[in-house]
């Protein structure tokens, strides 16, 4: 009897043994599988914020250096001063009814009657004493005074119309403000700015400077017509040109003088005869600028005629008097003398 208990507890000894090793191996393997999860887990989440995508760092120095400039945009305005009205009466007496005139339209001349017909080009310098009118600046009411503000400020109000001198002096080809424009200060060009590292940041554009005083010539086409009716010798102003003066866009040095443009002269009387001209010398009243330009109070040479010109050529163009500007001044001036004698040689006494 006491064997068969001896077994028993020999037995529940190695039953308990083997219960107690299963049970250590079972948490000893929870333990590692948990472990190893954890372990992946880290590994995973720290592979992932290895990988993790970041926002792309744009190079804006060089998307700056690739970009293409802006378009150029293109200012049509004329070079015009902005002369503010006066608010009262600027003047003692009352000339509101001289700012109203308007010319007197010209007498009818038949083809007839033209014994005599010529044309006649000259050139007139306004620093020459006697056309220093047409450099007064002061501004008054109806703008500044220049001579070439008051063309330019016909052409902004489009008041008359402007003709291509490049193409002849018959004006046959208009052009548009934007043209006259772009004749005098050139296209708009686009500059580059750089940094301090050599790369490209910015743009600006430029073009070149339109200074008014710089335009002190002005040329004239006009006819000599003697009528026989009136027995009288006429001058009638058909275009007025302003002359500029021409550089290289390289070097900026002189090449020569060009016609800007051609206005026909009876289109600007109505608009000349609202414009007084300086006279210091006078203390009454001012003449209009188309009383001067009627009354022929200004000084021209001659630059061309069509008096003995089979070849139509300017007389800088003649032979032998290329640069020769005193020998170019004499051919004027005996044009215009031949054109004085024929007047007094139809006189009978």
């Amino acid at each position: 009897m006491k064997k068969r208990y001896f077994k028993y507890f020999l037995l529940a000894v190695c039953l308990s043994i083997f219960v107690n090793a299963a049970e250590a191996q079972k948490k000893k393997t929870t333990r590692s599988s948990t472990k190893r999860a954890s372990t992946r887990k880290t590994t995973a989440s720290k592979t992932k914020a290895k990988i993790k995508p970041t926002t792309p760092q744009v190079d804006t120095v060089a998307v700056a250096a690739v970009a293409p400039p802006p378009p150029a945009v293109f200012n049509d305005s004329l070079p015009i001063k902005q002369v503010k009205k006066s608010l009262r009466p600027d003047e003692a007496v009352e000339t509101t009814m001289l700012k109203d005139r308007t010319p007197l339209p010209y007498e009818n001349l038949r083809a007839d009657d033209a014994m005599y017909r010529h044309k006649i080009w000259r050139e007139i310098d306004t620093r020459e004493k006697i056309n220093l009118p047409f450099k007064y600046a002061a501004d008054e009411n109806n703008g500044n005074q220049r001579f070439i503000s008051i063309l330019f400020k016909a052409i902004q109000d489009s008041l008359v119309t402007v003709f291509d001198a490049n193409i002849d002096d018959r004006f046959t080809t208009p052009m548009t403000r934007g043209d006259v424009v772009r004749r005098m200060s050139g296209d708009v060009v686009i500059v580059p700015k750089y940094d301090s590292l050599g790369n490209v940041y910015a743009y600006d554009t430029t073009s070149r400077d339109i200074v008014l005083d710089s335009f002190y010539k002005f040329r004239i086409k006009e006819e000599v017509i003697f009528d026989k009716e009136s027995s009288r010798l006429f001058w009638r102003i058909l275009g007025i040109a302003p002359v500029m003066n021409v550089y290289s866009a390289q070097t900026n040095t002189f090449i020569g003088t060009q016609e800007l443009f051609w206005v026909y002269y009876p289109d600007m009387r109505p608009i000349f005869s609202k414009y007084d001209v300086y006279n210091g010398k006078n203390y009454g009243a001012r003449m209009s600028w188309e009383d001067l330009f009627e009354s022929r109070m200004f000084y021209g040479r001659i630059i061309k005629s069509t008096i003995d010109n089979p070849y139509d050529k300017f007389i800088d163009q003649y032979p032998g008097l290329l640069n020769k500007g005193i020998l170019q001044l004499l051919e004027g001036e005996n044009i215009k003398e031949k054109i004085f004698n024929y007047e007094q040689d139809l006189w009978s006494y």
